[in-house]
């Protein structure tokens, strides 16, 4: 269940462009399907990541995205509380494809889903 103070933004109504997207999903559903712009940092490991997440640019909010929205939601606050602006995507990567956002994977031929 999602916080009700945690901002979030459907699919839906999220630009197409200039979007900074968090994956943080695991390595495996990563590999098998994600948004090709993304930048992957799996929940567990992100206060380890301090120094990427500083790379991203700070003139817009940190979309973050997992699955359905679980994950990402703790990863958002978790962001907030350490100083980003960072928004929850609501259904994560399930909705992301539902959409039909583009998706990408890293298994060569196979064609890319969302674990």
């Amino acid at each position: 269940m999602i916080p009700e103070d945690i901002p979030t933004v459907s699919v839906a109504d999220l630009p197409t462009g200039g979007l900074t997207l968090l994956d943080v999903r695991e390595h495996d559903e990563w590999v098998a399907g994600h948004a090709p712009e993304a930048v992957h940092i799996p929940l567990g490991e992100l206060p380890a990541h301090l120094e990427d997440l500083a790379k991203l640019p700070d003139d817009r909010p940190i979309h973050v995205v997992c699955r359905t929205g679980g994950r990402s939601a703790r990863a958002t606050a978790w962001l907030l509380a350490n100083g980003w602006d960072a928004v929850n995507v609501a259904g994560g990567m399930k909705s992301w494809l539902t959409e039909g956002r583009p998706v990408v994977g890293e298994r060569g031929e196979v064609p890319p889903e969302v674990l």
